[in-house]
């Protein structure tokens, strides 16, 4: 275990550079996620220092006194294996003391992850390519979403995660090049709502939460319409819920990759049908 490791809360531009090790793992992140994911919780982004360089990183971001969501879990590629990674995560973790811990795991850290006491609920499935389209101008049901409709979705948005987030979704629906959609009822309320953004490569939908297959449909319509002619989408798709995946397959998407989603404890309550995108990977 290395003894000279230096673990300590990340800057903006040292979350930077880690966002950018995970565009080289493939992880294809969004542009400009950190200015996002950091305000939600800015001691949760952690680094390791060896000699001033960052060599590692994990992030545990709380968000409520029941839970919190790890992610970045990561070790610079020529210093893998020799005790970084789990001696910053020790560091790190006691950060969400007390909490139910999520997190998805890749294949490969599965394993890891199981030994420290993380328990299977569910898996994330990547699905990516070019959509299907039927040409025809986008259901005009699927409104922009305008700052009015902020406090209105961020509760629509509590009632599938685990927890309130209220400033990170308002942050995520206006951010620059994001596009959000949102649709109404007959009184008023929220049905559903999605939002996508340019990534490393192509564009990503999430989240995309729906009522209904058919309203899910209309918002991942809508969302699509407003790329160019052959923009590649990805979407990460639970396979809790037979219809979200049915959803992306119809609209000409292919599972490329895959997560699994894993708890501390009882997996934290949420509406299962009406998650037809997480949100990310990297904050749940």
């Amino acid at each position: 275990m290395p003894t000279d490791l230096i673990v300590t809360q990340a800057t903006p531009a040292e979350w930077d550079e880690i966002v950018a090790w995970t565009a080289a793992e493939g992880w294809n992140p969004g542009h400009g996620d950190a200015a996002h994911f950091l305000p939600s919780d800015p001691a949760g982004f952690f680094v390791g220092r060896l000699d001033g360089r960052v060599v590692s990183a994990v992030s545990v971001v709380v968000y409520s006194p029941q839970y919190a969501f790890l992610g970045y879990y990561l070790v610079h590629p020529e210093l893998r294996g020799t005790g970084l990674g789990l001696a910053t995560w020790n560091a790190a973790l006691p950060h969400a003391a007390g909490r139910v811990i999520g997190l998805d795991g890749v294949p490969a850290q599965q394993a890891t992850y199981a030994r420290a006491g993380f328990v299977p609920a569910y898996r994330n499935v990547r699905h990516t390519g070019r959509p299907r389209t039927s040409g025809a101008a986008p259901d005009p049901a699927a409104l922009a979403v305008a700052p009015h409709h902020h406090p209105a979705i961020a509760a629509y948005d509590r009632g599938c995660f685990p927890a309130a987030r209220a400033g990170f979704v308002s942050r995520w629906l206006d951010g620059p090049g994001h596009t959000a959609r949102v649709l109404l009822g007959a009184d008023g309320r929220v049905r559903g709502y999605g939002v996508i953004r340019p990534a490393h490569q192509g564009h990503r939908i999430g989240p995309l939460f729906a009522d209904r297959p058919e309203d899910a449909a209309v918002l991942f319509d809508a969302l699509v319409a407003t790329l160019p002619p052959g923009a590649e989408v990805a979407i990460d798709v639970p396979d809790r819920y037979p219809a979200a995946a049915e959803l992306a397959t119809d609209r000409g998407l292919t599972a490329t990759s895959e997560c699994l989603r894993m708890y501390t404890g009882p997996a934290p309550a949420s509406r299962v049908e009406a998650v037809y995108g997480t949100t990310t990977l990297e904050l749940g």
